[in-house]
């Protein structure tokens, strides 16, 4: 499989975790830069942000136009809306690789964390609750669970107790705050710990949010790699 383009943010001294972001629908990933800037995971060491861009795709709620997309949106992202299933999937396979490449390259995977925003959030949640390699955690931000159904029997048991961190604001017009908590309700039943946030606020980052996630990394990440 061909890895996606990445932007990524080198630390000075030598990697020992990565942080993954996955951009949302129509972005490239150069919103998400200000996130390393504005995060401190001390407790990490050196940390590489990865910034992977999705494939150019079109778009079929915006007209068809070709615009950078994890996969293809028919409707709308309300919950019961037929799904891009062979994109989703393809989503999670790029994300892995990117996992598959930070391993490759010295870091071990219960070193790394795969976050996103929503089309990013479905796709981090998905491919993170797939991995083979257990993950350190999976943040989602204003994202929801997406292919729902057939998670339970997808997910790999080397991730069953990892660590989630999901938000989202609740006055989000494009991805209903519901959608979200139907989410995090399925990915509780699975049994992996889960912390959640609602903030007022539409569908964006907030900086009570970005401080939120910066506990989290610090959290999953303070422990050496086994």
């Amino acid at each position: 499989m061909t890895l996606p383009q990445t932007i990524e943010l080198h630390p000075a001294g030598a990697v020992r975790a990565s942080v993954v972001v996955l951009h949302g629908l129509g972005a490239d990933g150069t919103d998400f830069l200000p996130l390393a800037d504005e995060i401190d995971p001390a407790a990490a060491g050196p940390v590489r942000w990865v910034f992977p861009r999705a494939p150019q795709r079109a778009v079929t709620i915006n007209g068809g136009q070709h615009m950078r997309a994890w996969y293809d949106v028919y409707a709308g992202f309300e919950r019961g809306m037929r799904e891009d299933e062979a994109g989703l999937r393809e989503g999670f396979a790029l994300a892995q690789a990117v996992i598959a490449r930070e391993v490759e390259r010295g870091v071990p995977a219960a070193r790394i964390v795969l976050a996103g925003f929503s089309q990013g959030c479905a796709i981090a949640l998905g491919a993170g609750l797939r991995c083979p390699q257990r993950l350190a955690g999976i943040v989602g931000l204003s994202g929801y669970l997406a292919l729902a159904q057939a998670t339970p029997a997808e997910r790999h048991p080397a991730n069953a107790a990892t660590p989630v961190l999901l938000a989202h604001g609740t006055h989000d017009p494009v991805v209903d705050i519901a959608r979200g908590r139907a989410g995090r309700d399925a990915v509780a039943a699975l049994g992996n710990p889960v912390e959640w946030h609602e903030y007022p606020m539409e569908h964006a980052v907030c900086l009570e949010e970005i401080r939120a996630v910066e506990r989290f990394l610090q959290r999953v990440l303070q422990a050496p790699a086994p």
